[in-house]
């Protein structure tokens, strides 16, 4: 059974911005499915899922579980940079937002989609996977380190191009993944990025050595979720 889901893209916005977004249509599906389990079937309440696509001015943000000397660098670099740097309530460490990034928040119901975290996890990754492979590109998953990454070569090291990092309460999701599209590395410098000091990063455009078509890509994850997850997507202006 297809799950409607509302979409919207939301251009170039601020981390906090959006995040406010994420909390109130989160809170407001964990709400829904509360008052649903105290009505009879024949009067519960419609729910819907989203999935909001967006890329973020220069921004660090840190999991739950981050270490903050994953920061490389201070107040005022951060400044000259001019990024900022936020401690949020998703899983995992240290990564970097910013522009010619894809950063996708589907705000979920695990429950409804038969998943649990980890097989969510698992089917994120595969999305990216199928996606970035259109450009023949092979991704992987890692047992221990989630994400997609690419394999080691003679003149490149195991780097990640996407990563995911996610909150999930009362089976509801939050958070999403960040894909490396058209994105400025030199800005994952300042960082262990997802607290590695061995594993490197790449974008489609690092890996191609061409300027890739941002909205491709969009349309290509858009396809790749709708399908993976049984979607059914309604574009919200």
């Amino acid at each position: 059974m297809e799950k409607i889901t509302y979409f919207s893209d939301l251009g170039l916005a601020t981390y906090k911005e959006v995040w406010e977004k994420q909390e109130r249509l989160f809170d407001e599906l964990i709400h829904l499915k509360t008052l649903n389990f105290t009505l009879p079937q024949c009067e519960q309440i419609m729910t819907y899922q989203h999935l909001l696509f967006c890329e973020h001015p220069h921004v660090y943000t840190l999991g739950k579980s981050g270490q903050d000397t994953n920061l490389l660098i201070n107040k005022m670099e951060l400044q000259a940079h001019k990024a900022e740097f936020v401690k949020t309530n998703r899983g995992g460490d240290i990564t970097y937002h910013g522009p010619g990034q894809l950063v996708g928040y589907p705000i979920f119901d695990l429950e409804d989609l038969q998943l649990s975290v980890k097989e969510y996890i698992y089917t994120l990754e595969d999305a990216i996977i199928k996606t970035i492979g259109h450009y023949g590109i092979i991704g992987k998953t890692m047992d221990d380190a989630i994400g997609v990454w690419l394999s080691a070569t003679n003149d490149k090291p195991l780097r990640k191009i996407c990563a995911i990092g996610v909150k999930v309460s009362r089976k509801v999701s939050m958070h999403g993944f960040a894909l490396n599209v058209n994105t400025n590395l030199d800005y994952f410098n300042h960082i262990n990025p997802c607290g590695f000091i061995d594993k490197g990063v790449t974008s489609l455009q690092n890996e191609l050595g061409y300027k890739v078509d941002l909205q491709e890509v969009k349309d290509l994850v858009k396809k790749n979720l709708e399908d993976i997850f049984s979607l059914q997507l309604e574009e919200l202006t």
